[in-house]
């Protein structure tokens, strides 16, 4: 990962696609998830969306597993440059997560974020990084956002 000196706002990161499959939807949602739509695909047909459709949840999962597998390309790209590579401090938290669009079986979804702000924080070590997250399907349409936030390492002074 970079210093937060060197993320600049409005850098972009993309995370990779994801097709979402039957089984794969049915086995999260029924650990997670249980709702008709996102477990049986007759009583999902009888639903408001019409067929069976992924747990946002599982949207966010995905997605949460696509970041992790690009910063660690990320960070082992920058070593191999012999980079110094800053951490990642923890997160703050999300907010107004949204699930626009339903995610169907065979949809693929493509996951990037965008640096939004960042600010100084009372943590000497470790600056405040806002990001905007979203996942589009293969049509284009935006399916997945939240807003985001993570502490990162600041260069030693």
């Amino acid at each position: 990962m970079r210093f937060y000196e060197d993320i600049q706002i409005g850098d972009r990161s993309e995370y990779g696609s994801h097709t979402f499959e039957a089984e794969e939807i049915k086995a999260f949602s029924r650990r997670f998830d249980p709702l008709p739509f996102h477990v049986d695909e007759e009583a999902a047909r009888h639903s408001l969306y019409g067929a069976l459709c992924a747990s946002g949840w599982h949207t966010g999962a995905v997605c949460m597993r696509l970041s992790v597998d690009y910063k660690t390309r990320e960070r082992a790209a920058m070593e191999a440059a012999g980079e110094p590579t800053a951490e990642s401090g923890p997160s703050p938290g999300l907010r107004d997560i949204r699930w626009i669009k339903p995610v169907y079986p065979g949809d693929t979804v493509t996951f990037a974020s965008e640096v939004t702000g960042k600010r100084e924080t009372s943590r000497p070590k470790f600056g405040l990084i806002t990001h905007s997250t979203r996942g589009t399907n293969q049509n284009g349409e935006l399916v997945y956002s939240v807003q985001g936030a993570v502490f990162v390492e600041r260069r030693t002074k």
